[in-house]
C-alpha cells in the first residue's frame, strides 16, 4: 500500500502540537482548581475542564459537549453495570461485617509503620483478578475503616491501596489493557504474566507506600464515616477500643497461662 493512502488515511489534529498540549494542561489545572479550591463537584468539575480543553484547543463548545456525551455514554454503557454491582457488592461488604474483619485483621497483624505496605498487598491481591473499577469499589470501605482506626491520614493509607490496584490492573493479565498488547504484539502470555508482576512489584513499591507517606504529610484528610456502623457522630465503645489499642504501639500484650488470659503491660 501506498505510503500516501496511509497518510491520508490517519486522523489529523484538530491543533498543533503546543495548542493541544496548553489545552490539556489547563484542562488539567482547571479541574484540580474546581474540585480542591472551589469545592465543586468532580462531575461538573470535568464538564468544566472539558470545554476548557476543546477552547483552548480551538473547537466548538457545541461539539466538545456532544463528544464528552458521546465518550461518557459508551464508559456507562461498558461499565456502569459492573460499578452499580460493585458498588452493591461493596455495601454489602460493609454491612455484613465483612469489612470490618478484613480491617481487623490488617490492624491487627502490621504496626503503623508497616500498615501502608499491607494496605498495598491487599490492593494488589484485589486487583488481580478484578477490573479496576470494581476493585476500587470494593476497597473504599476497607480503606475507610483502616484510616479511621489507625488513625493515619486517608491519603497515607488509600495511595498505596490504589498502587497496588492500578499496578495490577495496568501490567498484569487478564486484565484489558495487557491483553490488548500482547494480542497485537503477538506475545506470548506467561512471559507477559511474569514480567507484568516483576514490573509492578517496585511499581508499587514506590507510587504506594513510598509516595503515600510522603503524600500524608502534605495532606492530612480524616476518614469519612461513610461505611461506619455507627454512622456520624462518636464510634461505639469496641471500636475506641480498638482505636486505643492501635494507638498505643507501647502496648506489649504477653500471653500469660492460657490463650484466654492476657495480661496487657503499657511501657
Amino acid at each position: 500500500m501506498s505510503p500516501i493512502l496511509l497518510a491520508a488515511d490517519l486522523p489529523r489534529p484538530v491543533a498543533a502540537g503546543w495548542q493541544l498540549i496548553l489545552a490539556a494542561l489547563v484542562g488539567i489545572a482547571l479541574i484540580v482548581v474546581l474540585i480542591t479550591v472551589a469545592k465543586l463537584h468532580p462531575f461538573l468539575a470535568l464538564i468544566f475542564g472539558s470545554l476548557a480543553v476543546g477552547s483552548v484547543a480551538g473547537e466548538n463548545p457545541e461539539k466538545v459537549l456532544k463528544s464528552f456525551a458521546d465518550g461518557f455514554g459508551s464508559t456507562a454503557a461498558s461499565v456502569g453495570i459492573l460499578i452499580a454491582l460493585g458498588a452493591m457488592f461493596a455495601k454489602l461488604l460493609a454491612d455484613s461485617g465483612g469489612a470490618d474483619e478484613i480491617v481487623d485483621t490488617v490492624v491487627g497483624h502490621a504496626s503503623p509503620r508497616a500498615l501502608p505496605w499491607a494496605m498495598a498487598l491487599v490492593g494488589a491481591i484485589i486487583g488481580l483478578p478484578m477490573f479496576f473499577e470494581i476493585g476500587l469499589v470494593l476497597l473504599m470501605p476497607v480503606i475507610y475503616l483502616v484510616a479511621r482506626r489507625s488513625q493515619q491520614s486517608l491519603i497515607t493509607v488509600g495511595i498505596p491501596a490504589l498502587a497496588g490496584l492500578s499496578a495490577m490492573h495496568g501490567l498484569v493479565p487478564p486484565h484489558p489493557g495487557p491483553l490488548v498488547a500482547i494480542a497485537n504484539l503477538h506475545a506470548d502470555l506467561g512471559i507477559t504474566l511474569a514480567l507484568g508482576v516483576a514490573v509492578a512489584i517496585p511499581t508499587v513499591i514506590v507510587a504506594g507506600p513510598l509516595f503515600g507517606r510522603l503524600a500524608g504529610r502534605w495532606v492530612v484528610i480524616e476518614a469519612p464515616d461513610t461505611f461506619s456502623a455507627s454512622g456520624p457522630g462518636p464510634a461505639p465503645a469496641d471500636e475506641v477500643r480498638r482505636d486505643t489499642k492501635n494507638a498505643v504501639p507501647a502496648a506489649i500484650v504477653r500471653a500469660a497461662g492460657s490463650r484466654n488470659r492476657r495480661t496487657v503491660v503499657l511501657v
